[in-house]
């Protein structure tokens, strides 16, 4: 009796060890590619073991399902989309699905974007799900920002980071919350001199200064430029407005005519800011639309070489137009 006694706890001492060593082992070692998987829900413990393992993983589903229930993680274990990385071992594989640690898929949005070019990224996205596919801008604006009349200006260019298979709708009310927080900011931060009468028109200034220059620190001289001209009831005359008011009529050069065609957007017939955002503006862009730089210039030119020249009077710009542009 004694030994049999010996016998099965050597046993179990084998069983054991053998047992730990295959849950630190990697699964798939560091030359092969990472495998993708997803855990679908209702399955439980064991569901979730044969799909893991159908999806391509190198386990046994029974070894699996035993060391998620040993480690009391049996129950925890979160549907949804996963990458599994060379190294992981049985343990960390456990780990991670107790975590819900999804695969990891990226968006970037870019300063200047139009909300037309963000739509066009996300549709195609591979790595999302398209729920706004079918949506007008109207019937996604209700989903995302009900209450604005226009989505353009809305959404914060950055990049997104969001578990593979995430609806597409969340990227969206992420880019707009992270827009709204980083308006609020800037507009408690205000010059108290700046002519804007709510955060939307100082989003709209920052669009347009976001498409005047990519030059960071031309930013401030920009800005001041057209509030300089609002304050004295000048037409801000922004060829970016005219071009966004031309939409698909752009072909890549405006003419004199197309400055003097009449559109909501174009501040060369019409005063005052156009009626919404012409594309999404980076931070520096908000931070110079509300805190433009303390200047008494009216007029700017582009040099050539990404650069502008800033005049206070009509004369001194039309030398520079001379020098630069004729």
């Amino acid at each position: 009796m004694k030994k049999f006694f010996v016998f099965l706890l050597t046993l179990a001492v084998v069983v054991a060890g053998t047992g730990y060593f295959w849950a630190t082992q990697p699964i798939i070692t560091v030359d092969e590619e990472p495998i993708e998987f997803t855990v679908l829900p209702g399955g439980g413990v064991r569901g979730s073991a044969e799909q893991i393992a159908k999806a391509g993983v190198p386990i046994q589903p029974l070894l699996f399902e035993v060391l998620a229930r040993l480690t009391g993680k049996g129950s925890k274990l979160k549907a949804g989309s996963y990458e599994l990385k060379p190294g992981t071992t049985p343990l960390g594989l456990v780990d991670q699905l107790a975590r819900g640690q999804f695969a990891q898929e990226s968006l970037a949005i870019i300063e200047g974007w139009t909300f037309r070019q963000m739509r066009q990224a996300v549709a195609q996205h591979p790595g999302l799900k398209h729920d706004t596919a079918q949506m007008s801008d109207k019937e996604l604006l209700a989903k995302v920002a009900p209450g604005y009349k226009a989505a353009e200006g809305l959404f914060f260019p950055d990049t997104y980071l969001f578990a593979k298979g995430s609806s597409d709708i969340q990227v969206y009310r992420q880019a707009h919350a992270l827009m709204q927080k980083r308006l609020s900011d800037e507009w408690a931060r205000r010059d108290p001199a700046v002519p804007y009468k709510s955060p939307y028109e100082a989003l709209i200034m920052a669009s347009i200064v976001e498409k005047e220059t990519g030059q960071r620190s031309e930013r401030g001289l920009i800005a001041a430029v057209f509030v300089n001209r609002l304050k004295q009831g000048m037409l801000l005359q922004t060829d970016p407005t005219v071009i966004y008011g031309m939409g698909d009529k752009f072909q890549g050069n405006i003419r004199k005519r197309d400055l003097e065609t009449d559109t909501p957007y174009n501040t060369y017939t019409r005063p005052g800011l156009p009626p919404t955002p012409i594309a999404l503006p980076g931070a520096e862009s908000l931070a110079a639309a509300l805190r433009p730089a303390q200047s008494d210039a009216l007029y700017f030119v582009a040099r050539g070489n990404g650069t502008s020249e800033f005049s206070r009077t009509l004369a001194d710009h039309n030398r520079a137009v001379n020098k630069y542009q004729r």
